[in-house]
This record gives C-alpha cells, sequence and structure tokens, in this order.
C-alpha cells in the first residue's frame, strides 16, 4: 500500500515544483499572506453589513475613509464641537465654577446653606417633568417626609454586612418578597421559587438578569457565543448590558402597533440565542408587548424571557384590579424567566431602588459573584455593588409598608384618569397625533404638519421637561402624581405651543429641535454616536 502511494505523492511534488518555479519566491510568500488578508476584510465587511444593513455599512465606511484626510477630519470635529455646546445650551462648559480641590478650612454646619442655595437655582420640576419625581406634594412634607425620616434613620447602615445590619436585610428580603407577590409568586403558575434582590435602578437590575440568564444559557446549553433578541422599543439598558458582558445584539423593527413583533424575532432566533426580551411597558410609547406570545416562544425554544417592567411594576397589578384591561404580563405567563421593577417610580420609593426577580434560583445563582482565593478572605456578593446603602433599602420598605394596597390602587386610579384625560387633549389638537395606543401613563404624541421638536422646544420655555423620541418623531409625557392637578394646565401650554408653532414656524432661539432634527437625518449612525459620547465626556 505505501509503495504504491509514495510514486504518487514524488510525482505530484515534482508537479507542484515545476508550476511553482515560474514565479517569484517573494511572490509566492506575499500572494496567500494577501489574499487572506482581503478574505478577512471581505468576510468583516460581510458580517458588518448583515449587522448593519447595506446602506449603513457603506456610510460608515465612506465617513472612516474621508476622516482620513486631516483638514476633513479638523472640519468635523469643529462642526460636532458646535452642536455639542448647543446641546449643553451654552458654549462654556458645566463645570465652570465648580470646586476642584477641599477647602483650606471646612465649612461645617454652613455646608448646609450652600447646599440650600445650590437646590434653589436648579429649575423648578415641581408638576413640570416627564417622570422624573413620581411622588405626588411638596418634598417637605407628606410622603417625602416619611421617606426622608426612613432613609436619615438607616443612612449608614450597608446590607453587605449582613451579621451588623440585620434589620436593613429583613427589609430587604420583605421588599423583594412583596414585589414577587404582585407579579404572581403567589400563585401555582409561577412555580413557586420566585426569588430576587434589590438594586440601584432599573439599569442595574436588566445588566444583572442578562448576566444572569447569559450564564445559566452557557451551563444549560454551552452557549459560548451569546446573542440576544429585542424590540427597537425596548430600553437602551440592554445596549449596555451587551456591551459590557460581550452579547450580540439583536434590535428588531416593532409592529404596526409600536409592540415587538413576535414572528419578526423568531426568525432571528438561532442556536447562539440566549434570551429575548419585552416590555411592559416600553418606555417609548407606553405600549404593552405582547407577552404570552414572547413566552410560548421563549418556552419552545428553551431560552430566557426577561420583562421589563421598570415602569409598570407598580401600575399594572393595580390598573388591572381597577378593571383596566391589562394582559398577563407576569410569573404566570409561561416561558417568562426574570423581571425587573423599579421601586423609586411609581413604587413611591427614593431614588436608586429597583428590583431583580426570577422564577427560580437556578437562574439567580448566576448572578453571584463568589471569590474563594482572596487573601481577603471569602468573598460572595449578589448584585454589581458591594457596599449599598442601607439608607434606601429602608425609604423602599417604608414606601411599602406606608402605602399599602390600598394606597397604591388610590394613586393608580389618579394617574390612570390623569393620563386618559391628557390622551384625550391631544386628541383633540388636530395637528397632533397619539403613538399607537397606550396602555399605561405615558402618552406620546407627534405631528405630520408641524415639527414636534419645536413644539418641545416651546413647551420647554414654559417649564415643561417631557422626552424627545425618535423613529417617528415625537415627544411624550411620563404622567405621575405631580401632574395630577395641572392636567388642564398642561394640555393648554401644549395647545398654545402648537398654535406659536404652526404660525411661526422655525426653531426657537437656544433650543434643540435642529439637533434632534440634523440627528434623525444623519446617516451616518457613528457620527450620532461620537455626538453623544463627546457631549457627556464634556458634561461629567
Amino acid at each position: 500500500m505505501e509503495t504504491s502511494i509514495l510514486p504518487t505523492v514524488i510525482r505530484l511534488r515534482a508537479s507542484a515544483n515545476s508550476f511553482l518555479s515560474q514565479f517569484e519566491p517573494l511572490a509566492i510568500v506575499v500572494v496567500p499572506l494577501v489574499s487572506f488578508l482581503i478574505a478577512r476584510i471581505v468576510q468583516s465587511f460581510v458580517q458588518v453589513i448583515h449587522e448593519k444593513g447595506f446602506k449603513a455599512s457603506v456610510i460608515g465606511l465612506f465617513m472612516t475613509l474621508i476622516k482620513l484626510v486631516p483638514s476633513v477630519k479638523r472640519h468635523i470635529d469643529a462642526e460636532k464641537q458646535k452642536v455639542v455646546d448647543k446641546l449643553q445650551s451654552s458654549g462654556k462648559s458645566l463645570r465652570d465654577g465648580w470646586k476642584t480641590e477641599l477647602p483650606n478650612t471646612g465649612l461645617g454646619t454652613k455646608v448646609l446653606e450652600q447646599m440650600k442655595d445650590f437646590k434653589q437655582k436648579d429649575p423648578a420640576w415641581q408638576g413640570k417633568c416627564s417622570g422624573t419625581v413620581y411622588i405626588g406634594g411638596n418634598e417637605s412634607e407628606g410622603h417625602f417626609s416619611l421617606i426622608n425620616e426612613a432613609c436619615s434613620m438607616f443612612a449608614h447602615t450597608n446590607p453587605l454586612h449582613l451579621d451588623v445590619f440585620k434589620s436593613v436585610v429583613r427589609f430587604e428580603a420583605e421588599v423583594v418578597a412583596m414585589t414577587a407577590a404582585l407579579f404572581g409568586s403567589k400563585e401555582k403558575a409561577s412555580g413557586g421559587q420566585i426569588c430576587g434582590n434589590m438594586t440601584s435602578g432599573g439599569t442595574e437590575s436588566i445588566l444583572l438578569a442578562v448576566k444572569s440568564s447569559r450564564d445559566y444559557m452557557r451551563a444549560k446549553k454551552n452557549i459560548t457565543s451569546p446573542e440576544m433578541i429585542i424590540p427597537v422599543s425596548a430600553h437602551s439598558a440592554y445596549d449596555k448590558a451587551c456591551q459590557y458582558f460581550k452579547i450580540k445584539l439583536w434590535r428588531v423593527p416593532v409592529n404596526k402597533e409600536f409592540q415587538a413583533d413576535v414572528k419578526a424575532i423568531k426568525k432571528y432566533i438561532n442556536k447562539n440565542t440566549i434570551m429575548i426580551v419585552g416590555s411592559a411597558p416600553g418606555f417609548p410609547h407606553g405600549i404593552i408587548d405582547p407577552i404570552e406570545e414572547l413566552g410560548e416562544l421563549a418556552f419552545s425554544y428553551g431560552i430566557c424571557l426577561h420583562v421589563d417592567l421598570c415602569l409598570g411594576g407598580f401600575v399594572l397589578p393595580f390598573a388591572r384590579k381597577l378593571g383596566y384591561p391589562i394582559p398577563p404580563f407576569d410569573f404566570t405567563v409561561q416561558g417568562v424567566t426574570s423581571i425587573s421593577a423599579d421601586v423609586h417610580k411609581y413604587g413611591l420609593a427614593p431614588k436608586g431602588t429597583s428590583i431583580v426577580l426570577y422564577r427560580n434560583h437556578d437562574i439567580r445563582k448566576h448572578q453571584f459573584v463568589a471569590v474563594t482565593e482572596w487573601s481577603g478572605g471569602l468573598y460572595v456578593s449578589p448584585t454589581i455593588a458591594g457596599s449599598r446603602p442601607g439608607s434606601l433599602v429602608a425609604g423602599a420598605w417604608a414606601a411599602m409598608l406606608c402605602l399599602g394596597q390600598e394606597g397604591y390602587l388610590e394613586h393608580t386610579r389618579e394617574i390612570m384618569e390623569a393620563s386618559k384625560k391628557i390622551q384625550q387633549g391631544v386628541k383633540e389638537i388636530p395637528e397632533l397625533f397619539i403613538v399607537g395606543r397606550p396602555d399605561m401613563t405615558i402618552v406620546a404624541f407627534g405631528s405630520d404638519i408641524i415639527d414636534i421638536f419645536e413644539v418641545n422646544d416651546m413647551l420647554s420655555s414654559k417649564g415643561w421637561h417631557l422626552n424627545p423620541l425618535q423613529r417617528p418623531n415625537s415627544i411624550h409625557i411620563c404622567v405621575t402624581l405631580q401632574h395630577v392637578p395641572i392636567v388642564d394646565d398642561f394640555l393648554k401650554d401644549l395647545y398654545d405651543s402648537v398654535e406659536t408653532v404652526k404660525k411661526n414656524p422655525g426653531p426657537v432661539s437656544g433650543g434643540l429641535a435642529p439637533i434632534y432634527g440634523a440627528a434623525g437625518k444623519i446617516p451616518d449612525r457613528g457620527m450620532v454616536n461620537e455626538l453623544l459620547v463627546d457631549y457627556m465626556d464634556n458634561a461629567c
């Protein structure tokens, strides 16, 4: 056998040497390397096209190439800085006049006077902000005072020290359990193992849910190149999670009702998919995604489904009890593996309090970090933060116990009625349209007749702080208890702003309409990304 193969090998070798002898030795070495390099470049470009689309990829490549010309790059950088300055509403840094080192002599209790002075110079927010402050009334009385006292009582506690601050540890466990009960933990369909932790906010809750799902699916299915699928309406915290945890993210267009498109999401599921996401409701338009259908999809593929209840967690359970047609959204839906809910929004707790919940302990265990080889001892931590402010945990516990079921029901009734009144008022302004059909307390509206961002600037000049949106261009108001007594004032200012823009179209001096409008038209989204990063770099 060997004797018959050897002559064939010798002939092939001689033939190859004879063929290659006509080429330069250097060419024989260089050509394969260059060919390999070109193949890798083409492969990378094809992958970028697959992820971003042909048009966006070509534009991105073109912008990258022209910015290699020094004069062009300088011009683009100068124009970007102009936009950044406008975003800051001034040509000077926000940090001008700020302290840069410790004073030689401490101020003592006089520091409180300075703090009060700085606070008085903040923009008026009472009743004028979309979301932002969810507690009603004046911040020096009522529920505000109760929260402040609860927080101050536990200002120096830290739930990291389980054996020292036992009261705060109990508060956290009870806040988690009470929140879980709102989302079906007492129902048989939930499986009876709902567990979770308190976090610093919705973003941390989402980060932890994504990290836990990634590691759980790696253990369960050996997925080492994880991918996640979300609707374009899902919160940007998922982008942050994917950047932090090296997960490939697919953003899928929503349907005509601005809900997650289940069929479109299904098309992106593959062997590397670890989780899909639904919101109840989504931040942009206040619309609940079809959680039951998403649950069926996730369960059938054996992947995770996270439900973002950061906004709706302390509204939807009570709105359902009040008779509003709220579709299923919690752990009673088969396939839901984790939920995030902010207590510092409609839970009326102090800022910096949220909850992440899991269907069972097998998933949550992947949230924890345990270290066994540290010289400082054995270490285990449940959340991203090590030390955590026990004051906020105590404040959340106080808020929930203070209000109870009846308190939340009454507040939900007030804000739902206020949001319905705002929806009706917007519908009566012919130049405006409501985006989709809001399920909760967010009302988003746009216009096909006038520039909605100019309307937003007019509202800003009247002291309102709303949220600009894109795709479609619109703005929204997230209704809180602060708005309940002044709905009519808002609708009047909205009507007047629309009339002003209709009669005198054009940007308001110092307004941000031109910037938002330009951002929506800039084909190179990488440049928009750079603008945002430069703005943040200048602002903090």
